[in-house]
């Protein structure tokens, strides 16, 4: 699934946007703004088929934007993450950010609220969810990245083939010391949207997880505060316009 917003105009002349890419639909509306279009799924094959569709269409560079999960242990829920390079998965390996862009994004959102929050660093990319405290804890002893997700080895790769400038922003969901439990996983769709149904069923059939849950959602509103006040510092300071001057 894509979501996109009309190139944006810059003195009568037409500028190619910025594509955001995003695993979830809740971090796909935070994303949308002028001059930027957004891509999200929540499974691989269908976020790189949204964005190369994207990319066919035209852009000036590629942000990987949304949650992830902590692996630093001194990381709290809402620390934002500016990252210098993505430690892929399998034959990925690592992948840069453009050092300039980063140089820019990590500025902007300096001069405000998120300065004490900000942290710069190694990504780290998985092909599945990593839930367990225990996996956190391996995949930070072998890597040193600050946090994992899902979609910013698909978003770097992809700027990497075509020569476009790659960058990623993002948030921490759930602390490094935390398991998540299987309700907050339950829900989720291929499309990067939430179904009510699962997570309900998976409360019945376990119960016990009701306090998890509930921290797992208190955890979630700290992160979405974070990539809101991002997004809302990066329009301000433009950084997400590249190559109109």
């Amino acid at each position: 699934m894509a979501l996109s917003t009309t190139p944006a105009v810059d003195a009568g002349r037409s500028v190619l946007p910025v594509i955001v890419v995003t695993g979830m639909a809740f971090e796909a509306r935070i994303a949308r703004g002028k001059g930027v279009e957004v891509v999200y799924a929540a499974r691989a094959d269908l976020l790189e088929r949204a964005l190369s569709e994207a990319v066919a269409r035209g852009c000036s560079g590629i942000v990987s934007f949304g949650t992830a999960g902590g692996l630093a242990p001194d990381l709290e829920p809402g620390a934002l993450i500016v990252a210098e390079a993505v430690e892929g998965p399998f034959g990925f390996g690592r992948l840069e950010t453009d050092r300039a862009w980063a140089d820019r994004l990590a500025a902007a959102l300096s001069a405000g609220p998120l300065a004490a929050r900000l942290r710069r660093g190694l990504m780290a990319a998985v092909t599945a969810p990593l839930v367990s405290a225990d996996d956190k804890r391996v995949l930070h002893r072998s890597t040193g990245a600050l946090a994992v997700d899902m979609e910013s080895h698909i978003a770097g790769a992809t700027a990497a083939a075509h020569g476009l400038p790659f960058a990623v922003c993002r948030a921490v969901v759930d602390p490094a010391w935390r398991t998540l439990p299987s309700a907050a996983t339950a829900g989720l769709r291929d499309d990067g949207t939430t179904a009510l149904g699962p997570i309900l069923r998976e409360l019945l059939r376990q119960p016990s997880q009701l306090g998890a849950l509930i921290q797992v959602a208190v955890d979630a509103r700290a992160a979405r505060t974070s990539l809101v006040q991002a997004r809302r510092a990066m329009g301000e300071a433009g950084v997400l316009r590249l190559g109109g001057g």
